[in-house]
């Protein structure tokens, strides 16, 4: 029954002009479609529109002044929150005794109660015939953007940077074969002292001669093949059965490549490469018994030796003659590490009649031969000794070759380059060897290339180090490069160690001041710590500083407390170091009465002590002597652990005036929303617009130093992508592009985002978009990331199942990848990624956990729902489903692994939710938002105005 009591009130309409919150349409008087029609056009997003008495009543997202006599329909107005369609008097409500929440209409005479259950509320979108239309998938009529950007990585030097002719070909043949590649194929040429036949076809004439094949020509092979019969030449050209069968073993043999568990990225030149420690020997493998088998039981051992023999001692012949253009030709380089089943096949194993051999020793390189070590040793001695020659004859490229490639002692090289003058030769070797990041940045900055050095400092973080390296040596390069980085830390927004870099350059205190003073106007506890170092280094600041000061000591409100702490906590510890401060020391007592006012609020946790501590630092015996006893701190609020849940309901017509996409609270209680294309606005934790940035805006990325966000706005495929700067309150376009996954803040400067399946870290600083780093060809489709203070990690869908990669930062580098196998991964609902690293994947088989750099751990326990999507936060997760009048979400606490708090949005439209920083936003497109404050249980319903 709609009417719950009926009664006839001495009104029956508004008269005038009133505060109308609600229209009624009745279609006996207008009919049905003209009632349906104006309905139509009151309707505005946040909207609700419900069927009451045979007719349609229309909730306004807020009051609005009417006049009744003008109206559409029959305006409703507000009281005691029951709306009425005509002014009743105290009597005749008592008599009708209306709940909150329904409405009374006075009809025929007579006023009836309605409730407004959710049931009631029609969808107006049914009204609309769109039987007739078809989706048309639309271009841009502009040209599309050009594809990201990225640095030119620089390779290693080649031997033609050192001034070398190219290797000669029997050892560029014999280094393929150790290394496992293709020997490289040469045109036939004429046979010389430089050029000798290969290995092989002397190898299979030998072969031949002994075992009963094909007659030898006469003619002598000497060690360097100068008179070498033509008949070799004819076996090396053409291969014969036995080459062809020695091949078909070989390449059978041969292991094929296998990727580990945290794949290289030597396929992508345009990433950094990855650091990866070499495995421990396994064993003899297959190649090396087949080698010792070769050397010991037939006659084969007898020639591998003596062919390595020849080989070595041809190469000591040049060293010793003084032949060096000749030895560096043949010269191959000694690794530090132990030979590959390649290189002992290749090699073989000493034989009797061997005398010389060299074994490998520990290092960084590929290691060439076996045997003895004072071999090694001897041949080690001959480069040195090359080398010593070279650098007397002013060979500097030539000598640097032989430590970087012959030696492989990189970092003595690139040294040695500098010390002679070659800094660019020495940055590019550097660089292209993977040394250090602060070494490679300190090179560049020698080699005047400045913009290339801050370009890998930035992406590497390794300012600091370069930084040191070069103030041992290069102050005045140390001091550009410092005014470089704290310029980088000022324009990604963290003053406050932009100044701690800069503050050592005493010729920079203007530009020091300029960036406290831009960071006093971000707020929050960083502000606060600005703010009274602007105090103290800069005393003629003081009265600008201190109306500034008093302003923020004076509130009272939760969100603030912790920057009157940090702001008070400073004061106090310079004043007690300097007796002679007046002017801190007279805004250090307001200071310290405002800690004592929120300690007492509850807003700060504060043991007896500190506060004492910080009394005993002012200095005041009348505020010591006049301090009362300290009570116990408050008992800290929060969701109750046991028991039923706490509930909070949210009506349909309770939606604001804009649809709201995304949202993202900052430090105050301060709140930045996504209105889609009404763009974005900054709003007070009362719901009140600060600052309306005229952009479109569907979501958002906010700055780890809350000063600035990113804006995206969908345009087909691609991405509007905007600039915010939440201090100075000004919006800008920055560029169109693809944009298929992100992660959800950034540092300021770098921005992590997927496109496909690459992985890249964008210059969010330039004027277009620009990759500093990236990793293509993942293998998948990514479908989150997420960034942590010294990680990143993003997830993707891969034919295995669902994959984790982990990168530590601030130089990108592969920590872990990790497969979640199992389920139908493709039908992954949602996957919520934690900065930490951890996944939580909703699949239909349920809910699949992967914790942070595989540490095992459990889910919670979810109750039976229909889940539609899981959020990580932290300590913190929220399950949203969907039920019959609405989407329910569900908080729970993975500690206790129960359900802290229930919240139901009643309708159809779609809501979603986000953690930061122990606030917990839901909104939806109708225009609600709550904040939650997760360390008090705090729920508040915030309306944008």
């Amino acid at each position: 029954m709609s009417a719950a009591r009926r009664s006839g009130p001495r009104a029956h309409v508004h008269r005038g002009t009133v505060q109308g919150v609600a229209l009624w349409f009745d279609p006996a008087l207008l009919g049905e479609a003209e009632a349906r029609r104006r309905v139509l056009a009151e309707w505005t997003p946040g909207v609700g529109v419900y069927a009451l008495a045979g007719g349609f009543l229309l909730r306004l997202p807020s009051p609005r002044s009417m006049a009744c006599a003008e109206a559409p329909g029959l305006p409703f107005t507000l009281e005691d929150g029951v709306l009425l369609s005509a002014p009743l008097s105290a009597s005749e409500r008592e008599r009708l005794a209306p709940a909150p929440g329904s409405a009374v209409l006075v009809r025929a005479g007579t006023a009836r109660v309605h409730p407004l259950e959710p049931s009631r509320r029609v969808d107006v979108s049914e009204w609309l015939d769109v039987s007739g239309w078809k989706v048309v998938h639309v271009e841009g009529l502009g040209a599309p953007p050009p594809p990201v950007a990225e640095p030119t990585p620089v390779a290693a030097p080649t031997r033609a940077s050192f001034g070398l002719a190219p290797p000669a070909p029997e050892a560029e043949a014999m280094r393929a074969r150790m290394e496992g590649r293709a020997v490289p194929e040469t045109k036939a040429e004429p046979e010389s002292a430089a050029r000798r036949p290969g290995f092989l076809a002397r190898l299979l004439a030998r072969l031949r001669a002994r075992w009963g094949g094909e007659t030898r020509r006469p003619g002598k092979m000497t060690v360097d093949g100068s008179t070498a019969s033509t008949q070799v030449a004819k076996v090396a050209a053409r291969p014969s059965f036995l080459r062809r069968m020695l091949s078909s073993l070989l390449s059978a043999l041969r292991p094929s490549r296998s990727s580990g568990t945290a794949p290289s990225n030597a396929s992508a030149p345009s990433a950094p490469a990855q650091a990866q420690r070499p495995r421990p020997p396994s064993g003899p493998g297959l190649f090396s018994r087949l080698a010792k088998w070769l050397a010991t039981s037939t006659p084969l051992g007898a020639l591998l030796g003596q062919r390595k023999a020849e080989y070595v001692r041809r190469l000591f012949d040049l060293f010793d003659e003084g032949n060096l253009d000749e030895a560096l030709r043949y010269a191959i380089p000694l690794g530090k590490h132990g030979m590959s089943e390649q290189a002992r096949l290749s090699l073989g194993l000493p034989g009797p009649r061997e005398r010389l051999a060299i074994q490998p020793a520990q290092g960084g390189g590929t290691s060439i031969f076996g045997g003895g070590e004072a071999v090694y040793a001897a041949l080690k001695e001959r480069y040195r000794q090359a080398f010593r020659k070279l650098e007397r004859e002013g060979r500097i490229e030539e000598a640097a070759f032989i430590l970087a490639e012959l030696l492989h002692e990189d970092e003595e090289a690139v040294s040695f380059l500098e010390r002679h003058g070659r800094w660019r030769l020495a940055a590019e070797l550097a660089e292209g060897r993977n040394l250090a990041p602060g070494l490679v940045v300190r090179q560049w900055m020698l080699a005047k290339d400045v913009a290339r050095a801050v370009e890998l400092a930035r992406r590497t973080g390794a300012f600091a180090d370069a930084v040191v390296r070069l103030e041992r040596t290069h102050p005045e390069q140390a001091r550009v490069l410092r005014l470089l980085w704290g310029e980088v830390l000022a324009q990604a927004g963290d003053y406050a160690r932009a100044v701690d870099v800069v503050w050592p350059v005493e010729d920079a205190r203007r530009l020091t001041r300029a960036w406290l003073e831009r960071g006093v106007e971000a707020g929050g506890v960083s502000g606060a710590r600005l703010l009274a170092r602007l105090l103290l280094a800069f005393p003629d600041s003081f009265e600008t500083a201190r109306a500034k000061a008093l302003v923020l000591l004076d509130g009272e409100d939760a969100e603030g407390a912790a920057a009157r702490h940090t702001f008070a906590q400073l004061l106090a510890n310079e004043v007690a170091q300097k007796k002679d401060l007046e002017g801190p020391l007279a805004l250090l007592r307001p200071a310290v009465r405002a800690v004592l006012r929120d300690r007492a609020a509850g807003h700060l946790p504060l043991k007896v002590r500190d506060v004492e501590n910080l009394v005993r630092q002012l200095g005041d015996p009348v505020l010591w002597a006049d301090l009362p006893p300290l009570p116990q701190l408050p008992v800290p609020g929060g969701f109750p652990s046991e028991g039923r849940p706490v509930s909070h309901a949210f009506d349909a017509a309770e939606g604001g005036p804009w649809p709201i996409h995304d949202a993202v609270p900052l430090s105050g209680g301060r709140i930045l929303v996504a209105l889609g294309e009404a763009g974005a606005r900054l709003l007070t934790p009362e719901g009140r617009c600060v600052a309306h940035f005229d952009v479109p805006a569907f979501s958002l990325v906010v700055s780890s130093h809350e000063d600035r966000a990113l804006a995206l706005a969908p345009r087909g495929s691609l991405q509007r992508l905007s600039r915010l700067d939440l201090v100075q309150r000004r919006a800008e376009p920055w560029c169109d592009a693809r944009v298929d996954a992100f992660a959800p803040v950034y540092d300021g400067a770098l921005w992590f985002l997927a496109v496909e399946d690459t992985v890249m870290a964008v210059d969010v600083l330039a004027s277009d978009l620009r990759a500093l780093w990236r990793v293509p060809r993942v293998g998948g489709r990514v479908m989150a990331l997420a960034v942590g203070e010294s990680e990143m990690s993003f997830a993707l869908v891969a034919p295995a199942g669902i994959e984790r990669w982990s990168y530590s930062l601030p130089d990108p580098t592969l920590r872990s990848r990790q497969v979640l196998p199992g389920g139908e991964v493709e039908r992954v609902l949602s996957l919520s990624l934690w900065r930490d690293g951890e996944l939580v994947a909703l699949t239909p088989l349920g809910p699949r956990w992967l914790g942070p750099y595989g540490r095992s751990g459990s889910m919670p326990t979810l109750p039976e729902m229909a889940l539609a999507a899981l959020v990580l936060g932290g300590s913190w997760m929220a399950a949203l489903e969907r039920t019959p009048v609405g989407v329910g979400v569900r908080l729970l606490e993975r500690a206790g692994g129960g359900v802290r708090a229930l919240f139901l949005f009643e309708g159809k439209s779609p809501v979603s939710v986000r953690f930061h920083q122990g606030v917990l936003l839901l909104f939806d497109t109708a225009g609600r938002l709550a904040r939650v404050d997760l360390a008090r249980g705090e729920v508040r319903r915030v309306v944008p105005l």
